[in-house]
């Protein structure tokens, strides 16, 4: 368990439980998917989607057994994503260990991230409204479109600012959004509240991604998960390169336009975007998003999980450049 939940006690016991429940659900008669997703069940993340499903569920009739099952649902969809994703990046590593598909090879990682969606949607008919199964499947939907179309950008030097939001709402604020509706949803709030939480989640999804995304150009995998340039080098043009890109300079789209990228390359791409201000851009966008999650936090009924939950994005978004 990650030691952030150590503050929150109450918070850790219910994550505690929504592990062994997962655990439980990854039984199969095939070991190496049954493996596999208890591998990834106890690859110590952070559980935030989890954790905001439980905070939400605290504003209306808090009911352990579903909420422990919603949490399991939307926490072993990130996980069904991340094993796909890893198979599209061709990744050896993932928080520190080696992934699925490099392990066991791309094939299984295909099935090992269909089981898990399987297992999603085992666990939703046994606990949640028709409702809530809608929501999910929309939901599902919504992410797969944010990870094709960030796979049909890639080294695409048009792509537009508009393109880029509509993908990371998709394949990033929809599981946030997702994670706060649900457990407002399913514990009887009315749907004004889970509303709003949906709309705090999609915009703490927004800011998280945007973040995420100049660290790109910002970051070393020592101090912030990650090598400065990775995204470059995958031809994943993210917010800080398509502001730089809006002001068509010819040195920067060059050496987009090169086959293959030398890390001088990456060096004077990362140069040149800091250069023409899409950094600063970003963080300003980034900081947008935060104050309107942040906005929508504060109209929250007055709730102890209400200062919780804002501990919590504050921890999120406030992450250093």
């Amino acid at each position: 368990m990650h030691i952030i939940w150590n503050r929150y006690p109450d918070i850790k016991l219910e994550l505690e439980a929504i592990i062994d429940l997962m655990d439980e659900n990854a039984k199969c008669k095939d070991k190496i998917i049954e493996n596999s997703i208890k591998e990834l069940v106890h690859a110590n993340g952070k559980m935030i989607r989890p954790a905001f499903t439980i905070i939400a569920a605290h504003f209306g009739d808090y009911e352990s057994e579903k909420v422990r099952a919603l949490s399991a649902v939307v926490e072993l969809f990130h996980m069904a994503t991340l094993v796909h994703d890893d198979v599209i990046d061709d990744a050896k590593l993932r928080r520190g260990r080696e992934t699925i598909q490099s392990k066991y090879g791309k094939e299984y990682a295909v099935y090992i991230g269909d089981y898990l969606f399987c297992i999603c949607f085992k666990i939703l008919a046994q606990t949640a409204s028709l409702q809530s199964i809608q929501m999910d499947s929309r939901a599902m939907s919504r992410i797969c479109l944010g990870e094709i179309e960030q796979l049909n950008s890639r080294f695409d030097t048009d792509v537009s600012l508009k393109n880029y939001l509509r993908r990371i709402a998709g394949k990033t604020a929809e599981l946030f959004s997702l994670s706060l509706y649900i457990g407002a949803a399913e514990s009887g709030c009315n749907m004004r509240l889970s509303k709003r939480f949906h709309r705090i989640g999609h915009h703490v999804g927004m800011a998280f991604q945007i973040i995420d995304d100049i660290l790109d150009y910002k970051g070393d995998e020592k101090t912030v998960g990650k090598d400065q340039g990775k995204d470059i080098r995958e031809g994943v043009y993210n917010l800080p390169l398509i502001y730089a890109l809006e002001k068509k300079p010819q040195d920067l789209i060059n050496l987009l336009e090169k086959e293959a990228y030398e890390d001088a390359d990456v060096e004077q791409i990362i140069q040149l975007v800091k250069n023409y201000e899409g950094i600063e851009k970003a963080q300003n966008l980034a900081k947008k998003y935060t104050d309107k999650a942040y906005k929508e936090i504060h109209k929250l009924p007055d709730n102890p999980y209400k200062e919780i939950l804002l501990e919590i994005v504050t921890m999120l978004l406030e992450r250093s450049y």
